[in-house]
């Protein structure tokens, strides 16, 4: 756990805000790369991931706030602004951020599923960056664990409060007992599958619009309902599933209706 990359005097950067932007700039430098390959003007993507960038990093807070209400900000309200704290459910970004792609491409005229194939395929890269942000800030911890990979976050992380609240450690523990590192798991998982989403990319952008986001709406639902299965940290659950596994339920059903329609209408 590292929350501060740097702190000197005034100036101060944490680590989690940094590799979001990180993120950000990696999907940007390989969205215009595949829309120069496509042919595609690059500049008005250029200015549809800044607004969907910013309305993910909102719609991700606004999200989290809400799930966490009661237990972090019912009595501090004032904490909800401040995002470099950490806290960002990505589904609550995601979908923000897809109601402002189809506004954007309704207003610009522009063919929706072409368009969604090439933010399909980045995003993922982003989401990896943000998840070792997420890693550094200590927040999206996994459950208990003695496996070699587990790791033992220090006092005051959100992993520490949680075990401490719950009785597992005395509040003179220096650190949390040892948990799975989800967040690595997740960034991996999704580095993988922004890569298989790019090689899907050069075969079917033409012939099959609206293929690769399908399958990045089903590669991702999987992940992340896996990775659901082994997270330790407060989540709100739909009946027997988290918030997160429900989405990703409804996700497969939606990628596979993408799939479905590429397939039926072919060529561009």
């Amino acid at each position: 756990m590292h929350p501060d990359l740097i702190s000197l005097g005034f100036l101060h950067i944490k680590t989690y805000g940094a590799f979001m932007a990180l993120g950000f700039l990696a999907a940007w430098q390989v969205l215009a790369w595949m829309c120069r390959r496509t042919g595609r003007n690059p500049e008005p993507c250029t200015n549809l991931i800044m607004l969907m960038m910013i309305s993910g990093v909102v719609g991700a807070r606004i999200a989290y706030v809400v799930e966490h209400w009661a237990t972090e900000f019912a009595e501090h309200p004032e904490m909800i602004v401040r995002v470099d704290k950490g806290g960002l459910m990505f589904y609550g970004g995601l979908i923000l951020a897809i109601a402002v792609f189809f506004v954007w491409c309704r207003v610009k005229r522009e063919k929706i599923l072409p368009m969604a194939d090439l933010f399909a395929v980045v995003i993922p890269l982003g989401h990896a960056f943000g998840r070792v942000g997420c890693f550094f800030y200590g927040c999206c911890f996994g459950r208990l664990s003695n496996a070699s990979c587990a790791v033992s976050f220090p006092r005051g992380s959100p992993a520490w409060h949680e075990q401490l609240n719950a009785g597992l450690i005395a509040a003179d523990a220096r650190a949390a007992l040892p948990v799975l590192p989800t967040q690595l798991f997740e960034a991996v998982s999704v580095f993988i599958l922004f890569s298989a989403l790019l090689a899907l990319h050069r075969r079917f952008w033409k012939e099959r619009p609206g293929f690769v986001t399908g399958c990045y709406m089903i590669g991702y639902a999987c992940i992340r309902y896996g990775i659901e299965v082994l997270r330790g940290d407060p989540r709100a659950n739909v009946g027997n599933f988290t918030i997160s596994q429900a989405i990703s339920l409804a996700l497969i059903l939606l990628g596979s209706a993408f799939i479905l329609v590429a397939f039926r209408r072919g060529k561009l």
